[in-house]
């Protein structure tokens, strides 16, 4: 008996698109394309954008369809029930500062699972260890010319990788990224640093071998070790110090300077966190190469603050009249609270008229050492601020929430945060522009603004203004 192609079933068609005027319909199933059964996304966008190609779908009835399609490389409007057309593969490792390993009982499913995805490195901007990925997986990404890859590489030493993730293959993993230079695959590089563990010189020896990928390895973050109040039982492990953070950061800007002058990038770069707990300011705009390392907190401030200072410049005559007196409130963690309270005093001079109090939440959640306000709960801020004077409103960061949603990681909506403070909650896009405007105007906000990117179960994979890697210091 021939065995039947399972496919992929199709969730919906978009009005007006090939697809339906193919009478492609919800429930279809996707079985080839030019004769290939398709794995993944991936696959299907390859031979999609072909001049021509015949698809077979199965209908609800069981009839099976052959459709030969004339290609213009447009979107073909299928929406399928799995973004990915494919499971998402879990984490095999068991990383020593894992963040979701720090997470308290309780909370959603979704915020336990571990991915460690390859496709969501390009699809999302994910950091993958490449420890779930085989010879053909590599394969796969040369074929398609798929890129940049963001790789999670913690330590180029193959045996102390393979202590950190805790996986006798995570050494050997490393060699995919010469594949991947050989195939002039564009990368980037990020690498979660603990004290006493893969800092020092072993940071020296990462750095010299992995700015040896150059140029094809195209830039790599720094990020201090995040830890929560959940680690009973777990790898013990302590935050840096400021003399510790100064000396990284000394390490850093040496090879920044050397890898400038010899190849015309800076290459290797520091969250802004280890600025701050060193007490020292933050790097010039120019030293960021571009912001390649932005979405994992790698000169997010000093765009902020570029950002805020331009707007102020660029508002136009007479904008002091347009702004009507009155008191707001803003909530955000304590790591950007100085730099907000510097922008929120600029604003305050210009506007004598609008005073706006800041709110740096104590994260009582996940313990007082996490400090991004991308992790901050609703329960927090409502305990914290509960009998205070708002104002007229509350202005809370879009990296609080869910993307898309008025959710915090505690499953706390806006809802609930409004009516137990009594007073409208405004989310605020990341930008400083969009700071500005929500501080001049909040009345213009109130509905919250259509964002995308952050989504906290992806908080550890990846930061895209705001997502993170799976193994994200912060």
């Amino acid at each position: 008996m021939k065995k039947q192609k399972k496919g992929h079933r199709i969730a919906s068609v978009d009005p007006g698109s090939i697809a339906e005027e193919l009478e492609l319909e919800a429930g279809d199933i996707l079985l080839s394309i030019n004769g290939h059964e398709l794995e993944d996304i991936f696959d299907y966008q390859y031979f999609v954008n072909s001049d021509s190609m015949t698809m077979l779908v199965r209908k609800a009835n069981g009839e099976e369809w052959e459709l030969d399609i004339e290609n213009h490389y447009e979107d073909l409007g299928i929406n399928f029930e799995n973004s990915l057309m494919s499971d998402y593969k879990s984490c095999s490792n068991r990383c020593i500062f894992c963040f979701i390993d720090q997470m308290p009982p309780g909370m959603r499913d979704t915020l336990y699972f571990k991915d460690d995805d390859s496709r969501l490195s390009f699809l999302q901007g994910n950091y993958i260890t490449l420890t779930n990925m085989k010879e053909k997986d590599i394969d796969r990404i040369i074929r398609f010319k798929l890129s940049p890859i963001n790789i999670s590489v913690h330590t180029t030493n193959p045996e102390l990788r393979c202590k950190m993730l805790h996986n006798r293959f995570a050494g050997r993993s490393l060699e995919m990224i010469d594949r991947l230079y050989e195939a002039e695959t564009p990368m980037n590089g990020q690498i979660v640093l603990c004290p006493g563990i893969n800092d020092g010189a072993e940071l020296d020896r990462t750095i010299r071998d992995l700015a040896g990928y150059l140029p094809y390895m195209e830039s790599v973050s720094v990020v201090p070790v995040g830890l929560t109040k959940y680690r009973d039982g777990l790898f013990p492990l302590r935050t840096f110090t400021g003399q510790e953070a100064g000396e990284t950061i000394d390490l850093i800007e040496k090879w920044q300077r050397e890898l400038y002058a010899a190849r015309g990038t800076h290459f290797i770069h520091a969250s802004d966190e280890f600025y701050i707990l060193a007490g020292r300011p933050l790097p010039e705009e120019e030293r960021y190469d571009g912001y390649p390392q932005l979405e994992n907190g790698v000169g997010m401030l000093r765009l902020l603050s570029s950002e805020v200072e331009e707007t102020l410049q660029n508002l136009p005559e007479g904008e002091e009249k347009a702004v009507e007196a009155g008191e707001i409130s803003i909530a955000t963690g304590k790591l950007a609270y100085p730099f907000i309270q510097t922008y929120i005093q600029q604003i305050e001079e210009r506007f004598p008229g609008r005073k706006v109090h800041l709110h740096a939440i104590r994260n009582d959640f996940f313990g007082e050492e996490i400090t991004v306000a991308g992790l901050i709960t609703g329960q927090d801020i409502i305990a914290q601020l509960k009998g205070k004077n708002l104002g007229k409103c509350l202005l809370l960061p879009s990296c609080m929430f869910r993307s898309g949603e008025e959710v915090f990681l505690d499953d706390v909506t806006r809802t609930q945060v409004e009516n137990a403070l009594q007073v409208p909650v405004h989310i605020v896009k990341s930008g400083g522009c969009d700071l500005v405007e929500a501080i001049l105007h909040p009345e213009y906000k109130k509905e919250p603004p259509v964002y995308a990117g952050y989504e906290p179960e992806r908080f550890f994979e990846h930061r895209p203004g705001e997502k993170f890697s799976l193994e994200e210091g912060d």
